[in-house]
């Protein structure tokens, strides 16, 4: 009688094993086919997107990035639904998901404003390698932009560091947008001396330099009064590239031509009354 009882119970449970095969079985092969489907497609899609960051312009460093992150929401998103296809409950999954995602967002909150910042300069370009730009007071030429950071090499050879997040927080002056720029330059002349004479000098000393554009003509004009020496205003129009070499020329050539041409300068030491030119 017993034996009669063990061999009916294993047939009972027999029978839900196949019931729950039946069942479970062709969820499970739909599954597998919509998840080998699924990576398949997603494989020749991440080509198509890593095409499109090419011709985009975007750095090779941010487009590979871009296209990881996408590749993984794509997978986890197929992921999910296949496992919907088989029957696991994906909703206690998906909130562990949603807060471990918001616990690194808080972890990380710095740093994905910065790399925000950096899809933002990308797309709507403020600046490009190769610009001459002032961020935060500093000013120098963009090296790269980076996923969080933008390099910048100044004039003296030191490269600058500036985080994306603090690059769209300010103001950004780029020098080479237009394609040319205008350098302002000071000058300082006795009073006794005649303006149109020395605008004359320092004209003449301007055009002499290559580098300085002719058009738009440079411009010199009475910028102060200070109590010493009236301070001119000289502005010349340069490529953005030559802008320290004309600006070390230009001082150079105009001290050059003062002492030609005999023009005085006044001294900070003691005060002397003297006439005023023309």
């Amino acid at each position: 009688m017993e034996e009669q009882i063990s061999v009916d119970q294993a047939g009972v449970y027999i029978q839900k094993g196949i019931d729950f095969l039946i069942d479970v079985l062709p969820n499970v092969l739909i599954g597998i086919a919509a998840l080998v489907i699924g990576l398949w497609l997603i494989k020749k899609l991440m080509k198509v997107v890593s095409k499109a960051f090419e011709k985009s312009g975007f750095s090779k460093e941010i487009g590979s990035f871009m296209s990881s992150i996408i590749n993984i929401l794509l997978k986890v998103f197929l992921f999910l639904s296949v496992a919907g296809m088989v029957g696991i409950d994906t909703a206690a999954f998906i909130g562990v998901l949603a807060a471990a995602s918001f616990a690194v967002g808080m972890a990380l909150q710095g740093s994905l404003s910065n790399f925000a910042a950096g899809i933002i300069i990308l797309i709507f370009k403020p600046y490009q390698v190769g610009d001459w730009v002032e961020v935060q007071d500093k000013f120098g030429k963009v090296d790269d932009i980076q996923i969080f950071n933008t390099l910048v090499s100044t004039p003296g050879m030191k490269v600058l560091i500036i985080p994306n997040g603090e690059v769209i927080s300010g103001i950004v002056t780029n020098f080479s947008k237009k394609g040319i720029t205008r350098m302002e330059l000071n000058v300082t002349m006795p009073y006794e001396e005649s303006f149109p004479k020395v605008k004359k000098i320092i004209m003449d000393e301007l055009l002499k330099i290559d580098l300085v554009l002719k058009d738009p003509m440079p411009e010199v004009g009475i910028e102060n009064f200070d109590s010493h020496n009236i301070v001119l205003a000289v502005r010349p129009y340069v490529i953005p590239d030559d802008y320290w070499e004309v600006y070390y020329q230009a001082y150079e050539k105009i001290k050059a031509a003062f002492s030609v041409h005999g023009i005085k300068v006044a001294y900070s030491e003691g005060v002397e009354i003297g006439k005023i030119g023309e």
